[in-house]
This record gives C-alpha cells, structure tokens and sequence, in this order.
C-alpha cells in the first residue's frame, strides 16, 4: 500500500518554497517542461506557457534594459511573501549583483522587476505580483500590456506617471 503523503497544515516558509524550487529546478523530470514554473505559498506548481510573441518581447525589454548596466534577467525567480513567483524581465544593480549573484532563488526582488501580460492574466493577478515583488525589495515593478501598446509603472509608494529607470522603449512592441 502507498504511503498518504504529509498533509500541509500551512503556507510553507520562504526558505521551504526556495527549497522546493531548487529540488524543481535540479529535478530532470522537469527539464523539458515549456513555459516558467512558480510555486503558490502551499508548494503548488504554477505552469505559464508563453507564446513566442510574449519571449521576443522579453528579450526586448532585456536588451533596452541593460543599457543601465548592471544585469538584465529573462525569467528571475523570486521568494515573495505570496509564493515563489518568475519576473518576465528584471534587472539588478552592480550592488545588487555583488550582494546575490546567481542565487536561485533571489531572497531578495531585483530593483526592477517586470510582467508582460499575457491573455490568461487577471488584472488582479498582476497588480498582486506587483505588489510582492516591491514588498521583497524591488524599487519599480512593471506590467506590460501588449495588446494595448502600454504600460503599468509602480513603485513602493504605489502607482507612478513614469520609471525612474530612463530606457528607450519606443517601437517594443513592433
């Protein structure tokens, strides 16, 4: 007879979900899996495929973004207080880097953290991984509407007019 798995009584801790994505990400039975794995505040798997469309405009939002310098990510996990969440696009200082390097997941958000919405996103949805990134450090986190040609911008103080972070992002979505 199988063994009943351990009943999960709470949310697990941020290191427990760090663990977790580290054993996911080593784990070869998740190698080929296509689109981004993120983990809810009970260990669940989240699974987003992207469309093509959606990754070129990563790779855009990363190339603009490193003319700041520093380091541009495509996909950079995060432990935030509602789960172990995937920014589209994030990009670190140069202190940032020397203070975290490569580690996965970042314990800490990257200064600036983006989501590019895709149809199957709730508004709501968004604005909450918004919210997490910036209560986990970032400075500014980003939603980017394809469909409507725009952008969201936030900081920790809330919604803002314009980033602080001065980017060329004219012709990104042709």
């Amino acid at each position: 007879m199988a063994a009943i798995p351990e009943i999960i009584e709470a949310p697990l801790t941020q290191e427990a979900l760090a663990i977790r994505y580290r054993e996911l990400c080593a784990d070869p039975l998740f190698a080929n899996v296509p689109g981004k794995i993120e983990l809810d505040v009970w260990g669940r798997m989240l699974m987003s495929p992207a469309s093509n469309y959606h990754g070129m405009l990563q790779a855009r939002l990363a190339q603009r973004l490193a003319s700041l310098g520093g380091q541009t990510f495509s996909e950079a996990s995060v432990v935030t207080s509602i789960g172990l969440l995937v920014a589209d696009v994030a990009w670190a200082s140069a202190d940032f880097m020397r203070a975290h390097g490569t580690e996965t997941p970042f314990t800490q958000a990257p200064e600036l953290c983006v989501e590019i919405a895709s149809p199957s996103n709730s508004l709501k949805e968004l604005r909450e991984k918004v919210a997490a990134y910036l209560a986990a450090g970032a400075l500014e986190a980003w939603i980017v509407y394809p469909q409507s040609k725009r952008f969201e911008y936030s900081a920790r103080g809330g919604s803002i007019q314009r980033s602080n972070y001065v980017v060329d992002l004219s012709a990104l979505f042709d």
